[in-house]
C-alpha cells in the first residue's frame, strides 16, 4: 500500500475524535492514517511509541531520585482519566477521549528497570501539580533532539521535549 504524505496534523488532544472524523469524512474511513518522520522515512505507529517511550527510560537514569520519589508515592499513574491504568502495558488500549502515552510509557519503563510502585496514591502524570510537571512529556527532554522535524510544532510543550519529537514528526498520510 503506497501511502503520501500530505500534512503535520500537530496537536489534538480531546479534539481527537473530531479530527478523525473530520478525516474519515474528507478522505474516507480506512484511507488515512497517521505516522511519524524519522530520520528521513516513515515509521509505524509501533517504532514512534517505543521513541517516545525510550525518552522516558533515558530520563529514569538522568532523574533516578525523582522517579524513586513517585515509585514511593504512587501505587500506579494516569493521564487524564483515571480508568487510564486499564491501558496497563499496552499503547492499543486508548478508552479516553485523549491519547494517552506518558502513564503507559511510566509503566513500561519501570518494567525495563525491574522497579515497582511502592505507594498508595492514584498519581496523575500530566497536571499542573508536582509529579504532574515532573513527568509531563511536555517537560521531559526527548533523548535524541537532533532527530526532531523542523520547523517545529509549537504549543504547550518545552522545545526538545519527548512531545516536541510526538507532535513534530507525526504526518497525516493518506492513500494513493
Amino acid at each position: 500500500m503506497d501511502w503520501v504524505t500530505i500534512g503535520r496534523p500537530g496537536f489534538s488532544g480531546k479534539n481527537r475524535d473530531k479530527k478523525h472524523s473530520a478525516w474519515d469524512a474528507e478522505y474516507g474511513q480506512n484511507n488515512w492514517r497517521t505516522a511519524w518522520k524519522w530520520n528521513g522515512t516513515i515509521v509505524t505507529r509501533d517504532f514512534a511509541y517505543q521513541l517516545y517511550e525510550d525518552g522516558y527510560y533515558a530520563d529514569s537514569f538522568k532523574r533516578q531520585d525523582v522517579w524513586n520519589e513517585l515509585l514511593k508515592k504512587a501505587r500506579d499513574v494516569y493521564d487524564a482519566e483515571e480508568r487510564d491504568v486499564e491501558s496497563g502495558l499496552d499503547y492499543k488500549i486508548q478508552k479516553a477521549s485523549a491519547t494517552h502515552l506518558q502513564d503507559i510509557s511510566i509503566r513500561r519503563v519501570l518494567q525495563r528497570r525491574g522497579w515497582k510502585f511502592e505507594g498508595t496514591d492514584l498519581i496523575q502524570v500530566c497536571s499542573k501539580d508536582y509529579f504532574g510537571q515532573m513527568f509531563s512529556p511536555g517537560k521531559i527532554p526527548f533523548h535524541l533532539p537532533e532527530f526532531i522535524e523542523n520547523p517545529r510544532i509549537e504549543s504547550w510543550w518545552d522545545y526538545n521535549s519527548i512531545e516536541d519529537f510526538y507532535q513534530s514528526n507525526k504526518v497525516l498520510q493518506v492513500k494513493k
